[in-house]
């Protein structure tokens, strides 16, 4: 059975991970985010949770983004009960958002807010690492799967 735009609004705003699909010089790569819905997109800040390097310039999703928008976003939950089982792919363009030097950006300021109140490790972790930046994904097409109505989480 397909998700209504109704639950894609509640997995958006409660779910607490996802997938983010980029293409890497025409190679797909997967890397596991944390998120936030508002404004109508899919923001993921490029955090100080350990990394690779410390410079966010250097993240292979920034300069895939920079590369190729064209990017997906994977919601999905298993368990042993199939009847629970579900799966939301988003498929958007994507923008790498940063705080100009001597200044905010508003869109990126409520984005943080919105990331701080769904996630209370950020009271614990910067929620950017370096310059205030990130991941903007502007959703073209959404498409979904769930076993039945009682597999999604409810308001």
């Amino acid at each position: 059975m397909e998700i209504s735009e109704a639950a894609r609004e509640v997995l958006l705003r409660r779910w607490p991970v996802a997938r983010l699909g980029t293409l890497a010089h025409g190679a797909p790569r997967l890397v596991p985010i944390v998120f936030a819905w508002h404004a109508g997109r899919i923001w993921s800040p490029i955090d100080a949770k350990p990394k690779r390097g410390d410079d966010p310039r250097s993240l292979a999703r920034v300069g895939d983004v920079r590369h190729d928008p064209r990017v997906c976003v994977l919601l999905d939950h298993y368990e042993a009960d199939w009847s629970r089982l579900w799966w939301l792919r988003l498929d958007g363009e994507a923008e790498v958002v940063s705080a100009p030097p001597a200044g905010s950006d508003a869109s990126l300021a409520g984005a943080a807010e919105a990331l701080r109140a769904k996630y209370p490790q950020y009271a614990d972790v910067p929620l950017f690492l370096g310059r205030p930046t990130a991941l903007a994904v502007r959703i073209v097409d959404a498409r979904g799967w769930c076993a039945g109505p009682d597999a999604l989480p409810r308001e």
